[in-house]
């Protein structure tokens, strides 16, 4: 038998704090292992004997894989509600990165990289559907801002611990089994989170889950997709960074961090401001998007920190806005659905943003410039579509209740 709700609303909002308190800890340390491995598994696969085409292989397909399979894991979850299920079985699937110590050839070491963002894939949209029910007391914005806070938290550790590891011991295999450690802390988490809250739709009523102010998924993923089109990636900014000498290799990994660090503060504001204003802030991306890539490819140390900063501060908002916007506007019945498809979308868009500003890069950044100004434009046409779209729905629901 399914838990009975809790009593009292007090009782609701710290029950649901909880939860997202755990999952936010879950992924913390899953992003710590996952982000710790992904610093250095390029020079790990070079090391095993793999060319520099294989490594790029290897981690766009790993990204887009990632990506491309939550529509059908969105789809399982939506229809059998088997969250707990799911998410257990991909944060499982984060045990293939201890095992790359023992990977011995690239193509070993590329399976259990891939199988790594497969769990990915399975586990993201079950968990973004428990903390869509968790947020519902507590504020969206909010809660899903707290949980990409600690997430971040994670991704920023990982890469220190694999760079202390690597200082100590002077190999990969060591690190690779330290990042081994933080899934005790992933286990241990989503045993408690399972203990508290079994059934996780016990934390939002049937009427508040099963409005839908979503006019449709075209316009909201027309926007999703060109926003994320023009966002440019780390690795590229990066790559520029080394290539022009902008600073020194040794400060990257720092201009890294830092935006990280950007991001974590970003989530948390930006998700108290989604409960005020809703989607309108999805609007600060494209505005975020042109400036990054005006300031991180500048020749200026000074201006290619900041770009990097802007950067991260992109970061800290698309996914918790994202995800708050759909737990907000979607029917219970279709959120495991439209978690996995958007999710396949933005993944989809960040693959070929990313291909194509890199081309464009070989040409001159004026061509990157003038793309994303391009493709951003056109993502705020997408924003009006959908907000005309909203409307219209609303208008068309006020006549009906006026005229019978």
């Amino acid at each position: 038998m399914p838990d009975p709700p809790p009593e009292t609303r007090e009782d609701l909002h710290d029950l649901s704090i909880r939860l997202i308190l755990l999952l936010g800890t879950a992924s913390l340390c899953g992003s710590l292992v996952s982000n710790g491995a992904r610093s250095v598994t390029g020079p790990y696969i070079l090391l095993l004997g793999g060319s520099a085409a294989i490594v790029g292989l290897v981690a766009g397909a790993g990204e887009f894989i990632g990506y491309a399979l939550r529509s059908a894991t969105g789809i399982y979850v939506g229809k059998d509600h088997h969250y707990w299920r799911a998410a257990t079985a991909g944060y499982s699937l984060l045990g293939a990165i201890p095992l790359l110590a023992v990977a011995g050839r690239w193509e070993t070491a590329a399976v259990l990289i891939i199988a790594e963002r497969i769990g990915k894939a399975v586990r993201t949209p079950a968990r973004d559907t428990i903390l869509s029910h968790a947020t519902t007391a507590v504020g969206r914005g909010w809660g899903f801002g707290v949980h990409k806070a600690l997430d971040q938290v994670g991704a920023v550790a990982g890469p220190l611990v694999m760079v202390a590891a690597l200082a100590v011991t002077g190999g990969y295999a060591p690190g690779f089994l330290l990042l081994g450690v933080p899934l005790a802390g992933v286990a241990a988490a989503l045993f408690l989170a399972r203990s508290e809250v079994p059934v996780p739709g016990c934390l939002e009523s049937e009427e508040e889950g099963n409005r839908n102010d979503l006019p449709g998924i075209v316009p909201y993923a027309a926007f999703i997709f060109l926003g994320m089109a023009g966002f440019a990636g780390f690795p590229l900014i990066s790559f520029h960074l080394k290539a022009q000498s902008v600073v020194p290799d040794a400060a990257i990994p720092l201009f890294y961090a830092a935006a990280m660090t950007v991001s974590v503060a970003v989530a948390l504001l930006v998700g108290r401001a989604f409960d005020r204003a809703g989607t309108h802030v999805l609007l600060a991306i494209p505005v975020l998007s042109i400036a990054t890539v005006v300031l991180a490819f500048s020749p200026e140390p000074g201006a290619a920190i900041a770009g990097s900063l802007v950067w991260g501060a992109g970061i800290g908002i698309f996914e918790p806005v994202l995800r708050a916007s759909i737990a907000e506007s979607t029917a219970l019945d279709r959120r495991g659905m439209v978690y996995g498809s958007v999710s396949a979308v933005f993944g989809t868009a960040w693959f070929v943003g990313s291909a194509v500003m890199g081309v464009l890069y070989e040409v001159s950044i004026g061509h990157i410039i003038a793309y994303v100004v391009a493709v951003e434009a056109a993502a705020v046409a997408a924003y009006l579509w959908m907000y005309r779209s909203r409307i219209a729905v609303r208008l068309q629901e006020g006549l009906g209740d006026i005229i019978p």
